[in-house]
């Protein structure tokens, strides 16, 4: 199969200047890191989130470097715990004064045939993936709605929500579950002018799949992709920025496919 090189890294444009948002499991390392890089890039203040506290504090350190201090600020956020959750909300109207976006990333994977996999493995995949979603969704919104200037929320899917896989019954059913809750959250969150949209990446590289993932399996899953490559973090950012953006104005409840994947 012939590899077709990633594309140019696009500038940034201005999509996102004024916005806040609040982004979580954005230490550094895969979508969540590369989302928050792009928004600064397109004008954005960004609050970051994730449950390693020391890999998050030295992206914190890097991002501020790089797009002022004033632009960026950091809060350790277990996206299972309803307290860090309600921590992170209110710190971003402590540091930004509004929310205007916010980018529901933290997710957890693994691979466990269903016959041998235990409920604590089921629980805690659905609790950081699915639940967790559903805790930010709900802080967001009550605070988009008492506000009144609408906002968006994108959360982050996956192809494995809707294609079948062996050893991923829960991350599949966490991740289905992610796109349900988007479509009836956007229903419900029209009315006081929240959009509310998933993307849904097939393959994106970052060294936790590579922790989780044995090298046959992601070979295997590479040469799935039209493209015979893996996408890049940044090519999945480059779609939630859309989303995040006014250029996605009309869109809501969508589940946004990001993906070259054929079978």
């Amino acid at each position: 199969m012939t590899v077709v090189e990633s594309p140019v890294y696009e500038p940034g444009h201005g999509l996102l200047k004024g916005r806040t948002a609040v982004i979580t499991a954005a230490a550094g390392a895969g979508i969540g890191g590369a989302t928050a890089r792009r928004f600064l890039e397109e004008g954005a203040r960004v609050l970051i989130g994730d449950a390693h506290v020391r890999r998050l504090k030295e992206y914190e350190a890097e991002l501020a470097g790089e797009f002022g201090a004033s632009s960026v600020a950091a809060l350790p956020c277990d996206v299972t715990d309803e307290g860090q959750v309600q921590a992170l909300f209110e710190a971003a109207l402590r540091e930004h004064g509004r929310l205007d976006v916010v980018i529901n990333n933290a997710g957890l994977g693994g691979t466990s045939d269903l016959v041998d996999m235990s409920d604590e493995q089921w629980a805690r995949v659905l609790d950081v993936t699915l639940n967790g979603t559903f805790r930010c969704t709900r802080a967001a919104l009550r605070l988009m709605r008492a506000d009144g200037r609408g906002g968006v929320i994108v959360n982050n899917a996956s192809a494995v929500g809707w294609r079948a896989q062996a050893g991923q019954a829960h991350y599949a059913a966490a991740k289905a579950g992610v796109m349900a809750l988007t479509r009836c959250a956007a229903i419900e969150a029209a009315e006081y002018g929240v959009r509310v949209n998933a993307v849904s990446p097939s393959l994106a590289m970052h060294p936790h799949l590579v922790k989780v993932t044995t090298p046959e399996l992601l070979e295997e899953l590479t040469a799935r992709e039209a493209f015979g490559r893996y996408a890049e973090p940044w090519e999945v950012a480059n779609v939630i920025v859309f989303l995040a953006s006014g250029y996605s104005s009309y869109m809501t409840g969508e589940v946004v496919s990001v993906s070259s994947q054929h079978a």
